[in-house]
């Protein structure tokens, strides 16, 4: 008789609300049942505003009401009864297979993530892990894998959308012996935990990615960046660095080649900052998290003086999966959104690039909660800006919502119902880039501060009519100035303000 399998979601999420003890709670009940009941712990299962989530072969069932006592008891009387294979958890509310949010995913880079224990470098070879690794490793030919990479037409999926391929071929064409390989992973966007979702759930998924890369680039050493406030994430990807060092997944001589590959994790403190490559590059060499000008580019000098690729955790995760399918089937590939803010159901869901933002909101969403009507959608963050209701029917895609005055980021989307006042929350995300400016250059160090201070006179209805042309004036010269990504982009959600709630600021100077 095959076992009864039981998933327990061991992410962020769920074990913040009690996920964890549930688990322990089960996997007493299943010691020393031998075939008859299994109890795993695993990576996010999607939709995070139902955990803790609980599944059982196709079936999906939220935990909130049962403590981890009576739980277990029903699963005691469901083996005694020889009946676990048909047990449902007492007061649990079952989310079909065919409920939207979940019907409508493509899982590629999240393929794993629910499915196995990402603690377990077993359970991930067992499921294809490392398997595209080996695979280049025997073909021995690094420009082949940039080649597949750039006709995948993969872009970078941590905001700027930069072609991969082309980013990979510069580092790899540079002169000289070492080169470094850097995976950004200071993922800090309010709102945003894509990156945080894969870490935890399928570590071993980037850490092949990564040496994937470092192997087609020529890089033997690489770093990941994360943000302290990821100690989950930080423990498991120490784990699974470990165990594949120790099997020869990493380090010296991978997989029995001649290949060096060494990984460090290294911990950021939590500037937001950080997530611009060359803050990021003077955090790992033991500096202030601060920018500086470019040229040359990290592909050129990046970490200690040596050229480099950086790249964010979805980037990387996205490579095994492309090079399995082959770059034609893997065209145009799918990107990860955290979904959140005023939305029935929220959580991590991976979509086929292009699908209509109203897909995601609306039918895997559910919509705003208590009958309210969706006013808009932010998206990428304090670096992106709003899409009115009106728009809704965009497609997700890096050109579609650039042409909207916004950016697809790292894939934060937070959903705003009509009862948000969108000139307080321009000032709120102007308030998170002010507080996150590193000071180094003017533009941002005092923009940010004059544009918050415009927004909050404007709030207490005591501007005019002009102060609404200098606030866009100042937006332009904040982003045509600023040293890096974090000024250059911290005007975009008052200009899509400005944009399509311009009735909402003239409204506040006495203006029809």
């Amino acid at each position: 008789m095959s076992a009864t399998a039981l998933r327990i979601c061991t992410a962020s999420s769920c074990r913040s609300r009690g996920g964890e003890a549930l688990r322990r709670a089960l996997a007493a009940v299943a010691h020393g049942q031998g075939e008859q009941l299994s109890v795993t712990g695993v990576g996010c299962l999607g939709p995070c505003s139902d955990g803790p989530l609980l599944a059982m072969g196709p079936h999906l069932f939220s935990l909130q009401a049962p403590e981890p006592a009576p739980l277990a008891h029903s699963l005691q009387q469901a083996l005694a009864q020889n009946a676990v294979e048909r047990w449902q958890p007492p007061g649990c509310a079952l989310i079909p297979a065919a409920d939207p949010f979940l019907r409508l995913q493509r899982r590629l880079v999240l393929e794993r993530c629910g499915q196995i224990d990402p603690e377990s470098l077993e359970a991930a070879l067992a499921s294809g892990g490392y398997r595209q690794l080996r695979a280049v490793l025997q073909q021995n030919n690094p420009a082949a894998v940039i080649e597949a990479v750039r006709r995948s037409g993969l872009r970078g999926r941590g905001g700027a959308g930069y072609p991969t391929g082309l980013k990979w071929a510069t580092v790899a064409a540079m002169p000289g012996g070492e080169k470094r390989l850097v995976c950004n992973a200071d993922e800090g966007d309010p709102g945003a935990f894509m990156d945080r979702t894969v870490m935890e759930g399928d570590p071993h998924r980037l850490l092949e990615g990564m040496a994937i890369a470092a192997f087609a680039v020529g890089a033997q050493r690489g770093y990941l960046y994360v943000r302290a406030e990821y100690p989950l994430a930080i423990a498991r990807l120490r784990g699974a660095i470990a165990a594949a060092e120790q099997q020869h997944w990493l380090g010296s001589g991978i997989d029995g080649s001649n290949v060096d590959v060494h990984l460090e994790l290294r911990v950021g403190a939590g500037a937001y900052v950080c997530g611009e490559e060359t803050a990021l590059i003077h955090s790992i060499e033991g500096g202030r998290g601060t920018p500086c000008a470019r040229p040359p580019y990290p592909a050129e000098r990046g970490v200690f003086g040596l050229p480099t690729l950086i790249n964010n955790v979805e980037t990387f995760a996205n490579v095994p999966v492309l090079l399995q399918m082959g770059p034609d089937a893997y065209r145009p590939g799918t990107k990860v959104f955290s979904l959140t803010g005023q939305v029935r159901r929220s959580g991590v869901l991976e979509v086929p690039m292009g699908t209509p933002l109203r897909t995601i909101v609306e039918t895997m969403g559910g919509g705003a909660p208590a009958g309210r009507a969706i006013k808009a959608v932010q998206t990428g963050g304090p670096s992106g800006g709003c899409v009115p209701a009106a728009q809704l029917d965009t497609p997700v895609d890096y050109d579609s919502l650039q042409a909207l005055g916004t950016i697809m980021g790292s894939g934060g989307m937070v959903v705003l119902d009509d009862t948000t006042d969108m000139v307080d929350l321009a000032a709120y995300f102007m308030a998170f880039c002010r507080e996150e400016s590193c000071g180094k250059c003017v533009p941002c160090r005092s923009g940010t501060v004059q544009l918050e201070q415009l927004l909050r006179k404007l709030l207490a209805r005591q501007g005019c009519p002009a102060d609404l042309d200098q606030l866009e004036r100042l937006c332009h010269t904040v982003q045509q100035a600023s040293l890096c990504g974090l000024g250059q982009n911290a005007p975009k959600p008052v200009l899509s303000t400005l944009r399509h709630f311009r009735h909402e600021l003239l409204a506040l100077v006495g203006e029809p």
